[in-house]
């Protein structure tokens, strides 16, 4: 059996980190499914394509909460804290290859780490990009993405408006912006080890200075 794993939320300044594997009893097993880079998908065609790959292999998830992922940088990288995760969820499947979306600009390190975090045998195949390359982690990618996606969609009904929550996305660094103002600190959901709070914390430190 192999597996593909790959995560969602990475680079996100709000709500969890998603990493999920699929396991498959061949590198083919999901051709005929059309899997894809889960960024390559509709959120229609993801919902559709999430539902056949539970359906056809077994799946696992792990779930990082921007609480957790602060704790966990003050005492490793984030590449390293996602090479536990993506390890975990390998150990929970047993697979005897596991292919993984490698997080490191160097993909063998990346590959060690993993290794590293193993409890029992398994070959890792590391490579940047593997979520275009192995159908296997496309199906990975697309797990972690919906989940996460579901997550956001879950956090916008208790906080409103998050957005993506990505530093990229306007409507997150509003929704930010606006929720520091008013209460004078992140909120729970926001990586308070993140530049982009800190930057948005020195600036309203700034404004304060100035109306003081």
């Amino acid at each position: 059996m192999i597996c593909g794993v790959d995560e969602a939320g990475k680079g996100s300044v709000l709500g969890p980190l998603v990493v999920a594997a699929v396991a498959a009893s061949s590198e083919n097993a999901l051709d005929d499914l059309g899997v894809k880079d889960s960024k390559l998908c509709s959120a229609k065609e993801r919902e559709r394509l999430y539902g056949l790959i539970k359906k056809r292999c077994r799946v696992t998830t792990v779930r990082l909460d921007a609480g957790d992922i602060d704790a966990i940088r003050v005492e490793m990288t984030l590449n390293f804290a996602v090479a536990r995760a993506h390890a975990q969820a390998i150990s929970r499947l047993s697979p005897t290859c596991a292919y993984v979306d490698a997080c490191d600009v160097n993909c063998f390190r990346y590959a060690e780490m993993v290794k590293n975090n193993l409890h029992r045998v398994c070959e890792i195949v590391s490579e940047h990009h593997a979520d275009e390359k192995f159908p296997v982690v496309s199906a990975a990618s697309i797990i972690a993405k919906v989940t996460r996606d579901r997550a956001i969609a879950t956090l916008a009904k208790k906080y409103g408006e998050i957005g993506s929550g990505y530093p990229s996305d306007p409507v997150t660094l509003r929704f930010l912006t606006a929720w520091i103002d008013e209460h004078k600190t992140p909120p729970p959901i926001a990586r308070k080890s993140w530049k982009t709070v800190s930057a948005i914390l020195a600036k309203r430190s700034q404004r304060s200075l100035l109306d003081f």
